[in-house]
This record gives structure tokens, sequence and C-alpha cells, in this order.
């Protein structure tokens, strides 16, 4: 096995732990973030329809962020998916960091979120 596929074998592992304590419900839904090298995006998740509810990410064209990828423009991500999740009437909403430590970008995401209003 090289580096690559045991970096995502630990990667989907710690998903899978992360994932099979969290659940989004229509009141409650869950908060999951994607993370790549020049992006982030952040969508709102009703586990029981399987529908997202609303999402925000660092290429939208009506909030798209200069650099895509570092702690600033995670935090606005946040603040901009609180703003949307308030006018589609959610408030709290569980946490799915998806595999990623707590830490950097997914820190400052959570942080704009919690800013904006998001309970969690």
């Amino acid at each position: 096995m090289n580096r690559i596929t045991a970096r995502i074998k630990r990667y989907t592992r710690r998903k899978r732990g992360v994932r099979k304590n969290v659940f989004g419900a229509p009141t409650k839904p869950r908060l999951t973030i994607t993370r790549t090298g020049k992006n982030m995006y952040a969508q709102l998740i009703d586990d029981t329809s399987g529908r997202t509810l609303c999402s925000a990410s660092t290429i939208e064209k009506d909030g798209k962020v200069e650099a895509g990828s570092n702690c600033v423009a995670a935090k606005s991500i946040g603040a901009r998916l609180a703003e949307k999740a308030k006018t589609a009437g959610i408030h709290a909403v569980v946490f799915d960091r998806n595999g990623y430590r707590y830490h950097g970008r997914v820190k400052a995401l959570a942080e704009g979120a919690r800013e904006g209003g998001l309970k969690f």
C-alpha cells in the first residue's frame, strides 16, 4: 500500500467514526463540510429525507472569495451559511467535521457559523 491509499484509508476510517454518531433531522440538520486544496464547501443536510437544505462555498457566484482556501474565506462561508439557514428557519444544527481535524479552516468555518447565529 502506498502513501496515498494509506492516507485515503485513514481519512475514510475517521469519517466513518464521526458519521456513525451524527444524524441530521429536519429540525436539527447536519452541517457538513468538504475541504479541497483550492476551495471549501459547507451544506446543511436533512438525513431523513436525504435533501440538502442550503449550502455555501467559496465558488458561489454571489459571494465569491478571492482566496478560496484559507481561514478568512472559511469564516466568511460559515457566516454566509448561517445567514442562509436563518432565512430557511434553521437555528440549531449538528456539526459533521467529515473526518477532518477540528483545526484551522474547519474551526474557522465553525466559528463563523456560530457567530452568524447557528447553535451547535
